[in-house]
């Protein structure tokens, strides 16, 4: 069974940072992504991929980057 009363961590500045940077995405787009994240406690990068936010190419990019750090 699948808890949901635990809610995950907020983005961290430094992933946030990256979709901007070396992304290009608007700090709007981050923002509107940081909200529904919340609200749906899911993550950040699949919640903004799920609302059309970001591309799944760029999807793939965050999460080998999250991998990696």
């Amino acid at each position: 069974m699948i808890n949901t009363n635990d809610s995950i961590n907020p983005p961290s500045d430094e992933l946030c940072n990256f979709i901007i940077d070396k992304l290009g995405i608007s700090q709007d787009a981050i923002e509107l992504g940081i909200k529904r994240s919340c609200l749906e406690n899911s993550p950040l990068p699949i919640v903004m991929w799920s609302y059309g936010l970001i591309t799944l190419s760029q999807l793939k990019v965050i999460l080998l980057w999250l991998k990696k750090n």
